[in-house]
């Protein structure tokens, strides 16, 4: 697609409905950083109890994001995209006026599967609607949307705590603050709805199913110049194909089936950008500075401003993303990784814990664009699968580790400094560049 021809505006609109996914991914999995302590006073719940209802929604999101590749290829894009609207607007209602932690982490595990559908249908979506020169800077905007999903979850948690004084103290309307937290998720969540049923179909997911003219109309609305030759370029990577199953995830080498080495490097992404304990600081923040003697309201604010570092340090990913390329990128994450978790070790201080800033918009980016047409959305579904996996032990883990029967805070994140300094070699050797090329070069 020509520069010249391409109609921006057009693509940011659609880039911004789909994001919206992304916000709510962010916004989901935070808020209930704010909720945890109240939760475990509200219901008396122990440690392991509490771990539970954290983690649990995070095998949600791994079952999603399984299943979400080939859901997305059956159903669509946009239909994927309004299912994962419904949970959330599920979730949010239902985390908030919880019996007791069981129905309470049925709730979470709705809305993880949410999470986890909307983490790969965003980054397919985006992927196969932008143009290859934009695609890394658009593709970035799923990122972006998280971690500003991140940081409205924690600032509005923190409002909310200021207007009632605690977060288990009585709001608005004779509910408790904590709850009052969950249900501000209603409103993005139905915006999500809205927007998803705006958008135009995935242009290949139309080429796929034979729907031609279709994909002609959304391309041309998308760059006016060369559609005939688009469709032609994407209509040949899906020619005389089955459908993607996970046997097409390996290759054959001495006469062996073995998995690609461009799948064990999607999952050594998706793995490692987890194994650092880059979530640790979303999930448990508040409980972390309370625990080292911060005040209830100076601990939501401490987490709002962490957040907000993060959202700085991604825009500053984005605007360079398609200027340096993505395993640079990928490598300065790295070194900053090794570099502040190692200190975090020695400090015992987890206030700028998520040193790992740069991989989050680059690892979904590639992600989105490192596979072919024909195994994108199960390679994708695969990687998802393992990244929030990978979440769920780190998640379920640190308060085990970090707490009074663990090994404390110190070892715990000098286990996160080993992944972040094996994270470099692995980038190095295993991450190749896809800045500036087409899906079906890949």
């Amino acid at each position: 697609m020509s520069k010249e021809k391409t109609h921006l505006g057009h693509i940011i609109l659609i880039t911004l409905s789909a994001a919206i996914g992304g916000f709510l991914f962010g916004f989901d999995s935070s808020v209930i950083n704010g909720a945890n302590g109240a939760l475990k006073i509200h219901f008396n719940a122990t440690d392991y109890q509490l771990a539970w209802a954290v983690s649990l929604a995070l095998i949600g999101a791994a079952v999603g994001a399984y299943f979400a590749g080939r859901l997305a290829d059956k159903f669509g894009r946009v239909r994927c995209m309004l299912a994962a609207s419904g949970l959330f607007l599920v979730s949010a209602i239902g985390s908030g006026v919880p019996f007791g932690i069981p129905d309470f982490i049925v709730w979470r595990v709705i809305g993880g599967v949410g999470i986890g559908v909307a983490s790969i249908i965003a980054p397919i979506y985006i992927a196969e609607t932008a143009p290859a020169h934009l695609r890394g800077r658009l593709g970035s905007m799923q990122q972006f949307a998280i971690v500003i999903g991140i940081f409205v979850a924690l600032l509005s948690n923190y409002l909310i705590v200021r207007i009632a004084g605690s977060a288990n103290n009585v709001c608005c309307g004779g509910f408790k603050a904590w709850q009052i937290m969950f249900w501000v998720e209603i409103i993005p969540a139905a915006l999500y709805g809205i927007a998803a049923w705006r958008l135009p179909e995935s242009p290949r997911y139309l080429v796929q199913k034979g729907r031609l003219e279709e994909a002609k109309e959304v391309l041309s609305r998308i760059d006016s110049e060369g559609v005939d030759k688009e469709i032609a370029s994407i209509h040949d990577t899906f020619k005389n194909e089955k459908p993607a199953k996970l046997a097409d995830l390996l290759e054959m080498v001495g006469g062996k089936k073995r998995i690609a080495p461009i799948v064990w490097a999607g999952l050594g992404l998706a793995i490692l950008q987890q194994l650092v304990g880059i979530n640790v600081i979303f999930y448990y923040g508040t409980m972390l500075w309370q625990s080292v003697g911060f005040g209830e309201s100076d601990a939501f604010l401490t987490s709002v401003i962490s957040s907000g570092i993060n959202l700085i340090m991604t825009i500053a990913a984005i605007m360079l993303i398609d200027k340096i390329g993505r395993k640079p990128l990928l490598l300065i994450g790295s070194i900053g990784m090794a570099v502040t978790l190692s200190t975090l070790t020695v400090c015992f201080m987890s206030a700028n814990a998520d040193g790992s800033l740069p991989w989050g918009p680059v690892m979904w980016v590639m992600l989105g664009e490192m596979f072919n047409n024909r195994i994108r959305a199960v390679a994708i579904a695969i990687c998802g699968l393992a990244q929030w996996g990978a979440n769920f032990v780190v998640s379920w883990s640190f308060p085990v580790l970090a707490g009074k029967g663990g090994i404390g805070v110190g070892p715990t994140y000098a286990i996160y400094s080993f992944f972040a300094i094996f994270s470099i070699f692995f980038v190095a050797k295993f991450i190749k560049e896809t800045k500036g090329k087409e899906l079906e070069e890949m």
